[in-house]
C-alpha cells in the first residue's frame, strides 16, 4: 500500500517502522526538518517537510494515488482537518489520532461525518489495557479477543513454582484446567511450545483461555490474586483522566497525585469520586501518606519515563501492590523487562498494532478478516484474531490434517458464544472467531498459516 503518516513524533516512527517492515511505501510529513531527516534517514521512508493541511503539501507527498493516510500529530484538530482535506484531494482511506476527552462521546459522529476508516485514541486504549490488568492482577498483560469473551493472559513463573520442571504434555493432567499455552518468552527467545517443552523460572507464559479457566488455573499454582479495590494514579494527565473514569465506574477507590494545581482543579470537576491530591509523586512522604503501603494498584503515569520507572520500583519495593509503568521514550526492552516494573504500557505501541490490524485487514482477503491484533514479545511474535468466511479454504477440515507453518498455534476457536481449546480433531468453521499464534512471519490471511 502507499501510506502517508502526518507527524514524526514517537507514535509516528514507531507506525513507520512497523509498516516498512511490511514493505508498504511509506511517505512521512512534519513540519520539523530534523524529525523528517531522522526518519528518511533510519527508515525506509521518503520524508517531506511541510503542513500536513497544506494542498501542495500532500499532493507533492502523492495524496492522489495514496491508499491511506494516517494523521498523528500532537493536535486533535489538525489531525481531523488533514484527513477531511486529504479525502477530498485524493480517494484514500483514513486515520486521525483524537485525544481529547471531549470529543470521546463524539467519536461515531466524527467518523461518520468525515468519512474517517478510524480514530485511534492511544490514552483511553492504554487505559482499557491496564483496567484489564488491575481486573485480573495475576496477569501482567491481558488481551482480550472474540469481544472479551476469550483472552490472553502473560504471567511470570517464580521461584517456587509448581510450573517449574512441569513439561507441557502433564500440564492438563496436573493441573486440571482447561488452558492453552500459546507462548513462552525466556530471555530473548520466543518458544511456541511443544509437549516437551518443560517451564523454568522466569519464564513469561502466555495462556489463552476463558476467564473461569483462567482463575482456575492462576489458583492452582498459587499466584491468583483478586480484582484491585484501590489504586493510585502518579500523574494527572489525559491517560490517568481516562483510567480513574473505568476505575471508579468499576467501584474502585482511586487516588490521583498531580503536581498541577490547575490541572488538579480540571480533574476534580471532571472526576467528582476520586481522591485527587496536588503533589509530587515522587515525595516519598505524600505516597505514605495516601497509603501506598496498603493500595492493590498502583499506576506509574508522569510525562517523564525515568521518574515512572522509579515510581514502580519504590512501589514495588515497600507495597504488595499490583503495579503498572508508562513508557513513551525508552527503548532499552532488554534493560527495562529486567526491572521489577510490573506491566509495562507503551501507548504508542498500542496505537501502532491497532493500525497495524487495519492496513492487513484493508488488503484484499478471500478466506477471513483481521479482527484483533497484538504484537507480543516487542514484536518477534504476533495473536491475531481472524473471522473466518464460510467459503475459506481452512473451514471444515480437522486442524490435524492442515498443514501449518512452524512455530504457528491455533489458540482458541470462539463459536456460536461458546470457547473452545481446540484438539487435532477440531476445525475452523465460517463464523468462527480463531486465535492464532505466531512466530518468524507475518500474515494478513489465515489461509497463509498454510505450509506452501
Amino acid at each position: 500500500m502507499n501510506i502517508i503518516i502526518v507527524g514524526c513524533g514517537k507514535v509516528g516512527r514507531t507506525l513507520v517502522e512497523q509498516l516498512s517492515n511490511e514493505d508498504h511505501d511509506i511517505v512521512v510529513i512534519d513540519e520539523n526538518p530534523e524529525k523528517v531527516q531522522s526518519i528518511s534517514d533510519d527508515q525506509d521512508a521518503m520524508g517531506i517537510t511541510g503542513n500536513g493541511i497544506n494542498h501542495e503539501t500532500l499532493i507533492e507527498a502523492g495524496i492522489m494515488t495514496a491508499d491511506l493516510l494516517i494523521a498523528v500529530t500532537g493536535d486533535d484538530e489538525k489531525n481531523l482537518l488533514c484527513c477531511v482535506i486529504a479525502k477530498k484531494t485524493g480517494h484514500c482511506q483514513t486515520i486521525a489520532r483524537v485525544r481529547n476527552p471531549i470529543y470521546n462521546k463524539e467519536i461515531e459522529f466524527l467518523k461518520k461525518e468525515f468519512g474517517l476508516a478510524m480514530i485511534i485514541n492511544p490514552e483511553l486504549t492504554a487505559a482499557n489495557e491496564i483496567s484489564r490488568i488491575f481486573q485480573f492482577p495475576s496477569a501482567i498483560r491481558v488481551d482480550s479477543f472474540a469481544k472479551g469473551h476469550v483472552e490472553l493472559l502473560h504471567f511470570k513463573v517464580k521461584k517456587n513454582s509448581p510450573l517449574i520442571g512441569l513439561k507441557l504434555f502433564n500440564l492438563h493432567q496436573t493441573m486440571r484446567t482447561s488452558v492453552l499455552v500459546c507462548t513462552v518468552i525466556r530471555e530473548d527467545e520466543v518458544i511456541i511450545p511443544n509437549g516437551d517443552f518443560e517451564f523454568m523460572e522466569n519464564d513469561i507464559v502466555a495462556i489463552a483461555s476463558r476467564r473461569q479457566d483462567a482463575i482456575a488455573f492462576f489458583e492452582r499454582i498459587g499466584i491468583m490474586k483478586h480484582r484491585v479495590q484501590s489504586a493510585i494514579l502518579a500523574g494527572g494527565g489525559k491517560l490517568a483522566y481516562y483510567l480513574a473514569k473505568i476505575l471508579l465506574a468499576s467501584g474502585i477507590h482511586v487516588t490521583i497525585i498531580e503536581i498541577d494545581h490547575r490541572r488538579c482543579e480540571e480533574l476534580c470537576e471532571l472526576l467528582p469520586k476520586a481522591t485527587v491530591i496536588c503533589g509530587d509523586a515522587t515525595d516519598q512522604e505524600l505516597l505514605a501518606e495516601e497509603g501506598l503501603e496498603q493500595t492493590q494498584g498502583f499506576a506509574a503515569l508522569t510525562g517523564l519515563d525515568e521518574e515512572n520507572i522509579l515510581l514502580s520500583l519504590y512501589a514495588g519495593d515497600v507495597s504488595n501492590a499490583t503495579t503498572v509503568t508508562k513508557i513513551n521514550r525508552i527503548t532499552f526492552n532488554s534493560v527495562i523487562n529486567e526491572l521489577n516494573l510490573g506491566s509495562i504500557i507503551y501507548p504508542r505501541v498500542i496505537t501502532a498494532d491497532y493500525i497495524l490490524k487495519y492496513v492487513r485487514s484493508a488488503n484484499y482477503s478471500r478466506n477471513s478478516n483481521v479482527e484483533t491484533l497484538y504484537k507480543l514479545a516487542n514484536g518477534k511474535a504476533e495473536a491475531l484474531e481472524f473471522l473466518i468466511k464460510a467459503d475459506s479454504t481452512v473451514a471444515g477440515i480437522p486442524l490435524q490434517k492442515l498443514r501449518l507453518r512452524k512455530n504457528t498455534l491455533i489458540g482458541c476457536i470462539y463459536r456460536n458464544g461458546r470457547v473452545i481449546i481446540p484438539s487435532g480433531q477440531d476445525a475452523m468453521m465460517g463464523g468462527d472467531s480463531v486465535i492464532v499464534v505466531l512466530s518468524g512471519y507475518r500474515i494478513s490471511d489465515i489461509k497463509e498459516i498454510l505450509e506452501d
